[in-house]
């Protein structure tokens, strides 16, 4: 039996609706990719599911993108995206790598073990907020803690407008507190490292085992890999789920934004500093310093912030190199095809 979901389900919102001309309101079909293969995308329309095939023409596509069919079920075109979330591709690879788009929420998975890092929640808040979406912190294994608590606290005094929940991902009682998020037409992706608990989030969520869970490595706490593709589902209150595969490494790349955002106390102190390039060490004048010597905030939030600067100034230029490198080399085979065609010509 084939489901049928209408386009709010899948979350259409005006957003794309005022994208479409009046001829391809009547002449073509919306769809949204639902998970994405070697060969080919799986999609949601009004009509059901159906799969299209990757084409060299095609335009790069995420999960959660939408995109505009022929009747026929032919690909017509890409609607441009409310949000895309992408890092620096890992190891030494110099190119993006596309997660997800057209996201609303972010439930930042991290679990409430020998693993827990503040430093780690502010890398996944720089990717966040960077593509615009909200962020939730889900603080997962609270059932294993002592005191959660005083976790939440530190995560909180990140920022004191910051969502935060501790819980037990395996009751559904406890992920009750979700729910808000989770409403009708919302689409709510799930990152996290691996070993913390998003897949047994995600049954939950979702009511039904979608995804295989397994045990965190009880010597260090490390996760192994359960989840190795990226998929939306939809919720029975509503929303759409995206489960994504644990990020053993998230390089950040082009998020300035992202950074001063997250860190909003220190970028707005740093354009106070007696010195426009001051590196808030022991310079004179250091608003920043300052502000840690009267307890503002800690040393550890500073580094943070250096270190992200610094990874995401590189990555960038790197990727901006690399872009730079490929325009010209296209220009440099169009130039040789055209002198094969005159030549042909003469």
């Amino acid at each position: 039996m084939t489901t049928i979901y209408t386009l709010s389900q899948l979350g259409w919102s005006p957003f794309f609706q005022q994208q479409l001309s009046l001829d391809e309101c009547e002449a073509c079909v919306p769809a949204r990719v639902v998970s994405q293969h070697r060969s080919y995308l799986v999609l949601y329309t009004e009509r059901g599911k159906q799969e299209l095939p990757l084409l060299a023409s095609m335009p790069i596509l995420a999960v959660g993108d939408w995109v505009l069919l022929t009747v026929d079920g032919a690909f017509h075109r890409q609607l441009d995206r409310l949000s895309i979330f992408s890092r620096k591709a890992p190891g030494r690879k110099v190119s993006e790598q596309l997660i997800a788009s057209n996201i609303n929420t972010v439930f930042i998975v991290v679990a409430l073990n020998q693993n827990f890092s503040l430093n780690r929640i502010e890398r996944y808040l720089v990717l966040t907020k960077d593509a615009g979406a909200e962020a939730v912190i889900v603080l997962t294994k609270s059932d294993l803690c002592d005191e959660p608590s005083s976790y939440v606290n530190q995560v909180q005094a990140l920022d004191p407008m910051l969502m935060v929940e501790a819980l037990d991902a395996r009751d559904a009682c406890c992920t009750e507190v979700l729910e808000p998020w989770c409403r009708a037409g919302n689409t709510v992706a799930v990152l996290g490292s691996s070993g913390v608990g998003k897949s047994t989030l995600v049954n939950t969520l979702l009511g039904e085992v979608t995804q295989a869970t397994a045990s965190a490595r009880e010597a260090d706490d490390k996760g192994r890999h359960t989840t190795t593709t990226r998929t939306l589902h939809l919720m029975k209150t509503g929303g759409i789920l995206l489960d994504t595969p644990g990020m053993r490494e998230l390089q950040l790349a082009d998020c300035e934004s992202g950074i001063d955002e997250t860190f909003s106390e220190i970028s707005e102190l740093a354009s106070q500093c007696r010195y426009s390039d001051c590196q808030h060490q022991s310079e004179p004048g250091c608003a920043v310093q300052e502000a840690i010597r009267a307890s503002k905030f800690d040393e550890r939030r500073l580094r943070s912030y250096q270190k992200l600067k610094r990874e995401q100034a590189h990555n960038g230029a790197s990727l901006a190199e690399k872009r730079a490198k490929d325009r010209s080399f296209s220009r440099h085979v169009r130039s040789v095809m055209n002198d094969v065609i005159q030549r042909k010509k003469g």
